[in-house]
């Protein structure tokens, strides 16, 4: 080999080798990019369940996974799905209800999975004679919910099981949960609605001096099922977590979605399920509710459009969809 082509050689190597060295280094900028930029989060208002839920995966996305992520609270699920379907948010938290209704409306929702179930109850003054859904008839209940519109039908479906129906009880209409919480406290109603593990349920079983969930009976949950098809039942017993049980039960059970937009890339979706899934002792620190979450419970057979990035990893994980409960 001449001297010449050994020094072209070397600088074709030396040419090809910053090229390599460029291309990774642009590679890794446009890596540190996408996970250093601001991500939102949605959630109902502060003191859900929703809420708290948001700060436990904006906490460990943010801690364990590099991502600026923020939580956005807003009046409800009605209102929060549109705007992540608009792309104005990166992540939203609704029950299964709300996401049926909303991806039919929003064609770029898209759906990660279902992150935990949903235990709700309707509860009394701990000194009320009430026990049972079917004691509320004549009671003030609250009702309409215009920020989170299919909490009226669960609560219609809930009212169902102890044979009631709007005309049996006096309505108390009410935008979200939180007021409904609200105007139980100060007097305004009877009784309110809301899901287990949601700071707004402590603090109101602290204000009154005691809370009690009324019992659902087994035998009534058929007359519910032809309101909200995807409601059930599953047992809980007394702990702090089940605010208000007294003695074993069994409550009123759906499921909560985490839910993004198809703006949102792939790999950010798949990085998102692989660090929650690696890090459950952190978001369980933050939300109890979260004992549920497990990525091969994330997949089940709605008829809802998941988003790309959540099917590659369900994929790559063999996992395959659960049967609706």
């Amino acid at each position: 080999m001449s001297i010449e082509t050994s020094i072209e050689t070397r600088h074709g190597v030396a040419r090809f080798t910053r090229a390599a060295l460029g291309a990774v280094a642009a590679l890794t900028l446009t890596a540190t990019a996408a996970w250093s930029q601001a991500y939102g989060i949605y959630s109902m208002p502060a003191g859900t369940l929703s809420h708290t839920t948001a700060s436990a995966i904006a906490k460990v996305l943010k801690e364990k996974g590099g991502m600026n992520m923020l939580v956005q609270p807003t009046a409800g699920e009605t209102t929060l799905l549109p705007l992540l379907a608009r792309g104005e948010g990166d992540l939203g938290i609704a029950n299964i209800f709300e996401t049926e209704i909303a991806v039919k409306a929003y064609p770029d929702l898209r759906v990660v999975g279902s992150l935990h179930s949903l235990r709700g109850a309707f509860w009394v003054r701990k000194d009320s004679p009430m026990k049972t859904v079917a004691d509320l008839k004549g009671k003030r209940v609250v009702l309409g919910f215009s920020a989170m519109r299919t909490i009226d039908p669960l609560v219609k479906a809930i009212l169902a099981t102890g044979g009631l129906t709007e005309a049996d009880i006096k309505p108390v209409l009410v935008p979200n949960v939180v007021r409904g919480a609200e105007d139980f406290a100060n007097g305004s109603a009877d009784m309110f609605f809301f899901a287990f593990g949601a700071a707004k349920v402590r603090e109101v079983d602290a204000t009154v001096g005691g809370i009690r969930a009324l019992t659902i009976p087994k035998e009534g949950m058929a007359a519910a099922q032809k309101i909200v098809p995807e409601g059930y039942l599953t047992p809980a017993a007394p702990s702090p977590f089940f605010v208000g049980v007294e003695q074993p039960m069994e409550v009123y059970t759906w499921d909560n979605m985490l839910l993004t937009n198809a703006k949102v890339k792939d790999e950010v979706v798949y990085k998102m399920i692989e660090v929650m899934e690696a890090n459950k002792s952190e978001l369980v620190a933050v939300q109890p509710a979260l004992r549920d979450f497990d990525a091969k419970k994330l997949y089940k057979t709605y008829n809802i459009p998941y988003h790309p990035g959540a099917l590659k990893y369900f994929k790559d994980h063999k996992i395959e969809a659960m049967k609706v409960q």
